[in-house]
């Protein structure tokens, strides 16, 4: 099997919360912006890559954090890339070392390889600017009503910056 890298893609979970904090704002002295919350925890849950060479991001929505969710993202990852090797480049959360995906990772026969980075290291990782992008210009300062109108938006978000992936690589990705 050929050794080099074809895609090298860096991946992260965030959670969007529907009671976002007061980003940077201006307001008259005495008059800060008060945004409107529900009191409740609701929110949508996102998995994410982006690929460092070409600035494309694959992304999807899913209930919650589980071993099975990040199995079905592995698959729909390999279905966006169906030849070449690809390294993924990730945090360490519990669900990425979980048994669930050893056979599916013996059955790629090495074409996808986890390499998992230190501990406490957000910032190795350039999805964290992706999150940090995403909730700077889509939920920060923003009330929602529905979390309907929050995957909405983040949905918007992500279909405009893969209109023009190199945009991502331009604000993600070191220069080498």
């Amino acid at each position: 099997m050929n050794d080099d890298i074809n895609h090298l893609l860096f991946e992260d979970e965030s959670m969007i919360r529907d009671y976002q904090a007061i980003q940077k704002t201006w307001f008259l002295r005495g008059k800060q912006r008060i945004i409107q919350t529900t009191g409740k925890h609701r929110g949508v849950k996102l998995l994410g890559t982006v690929d460092y060479a070409t600035g494309r991001i694959v992304w999807q929505e899913d209930e919650q954090y589980t071993a099975e969710t990040f199995l079905h993202f592995l698959r729909k990852v390999i279905s966006v890339y169906p030849t070449g090797k690809i390294v993924i480049v990730l945090d360490n959360a519990r669900i990425q070392h979980a048994k669930l995906l050893q056979p599916f990772l013996e059955e790629l026969n090495g074409r996808l390889e986890l390499v998992f980075l230190p501990p406490y290291s957000p910032e190795l990782n350039i999805v964290e600017g992706l999150w940090k992008w995403l909730k700077s210009n889509v939920i920060n300062s923003v009330f929602y009503h529905t979390v309907a109108d929050i995957r909405r938006n983040v949905g918007q978000f992500m279909n405009h910056i893969m209109q023009c992936p190199e945009s991502s690589i331009d604000r993600l990705c070191i220069k080498l």
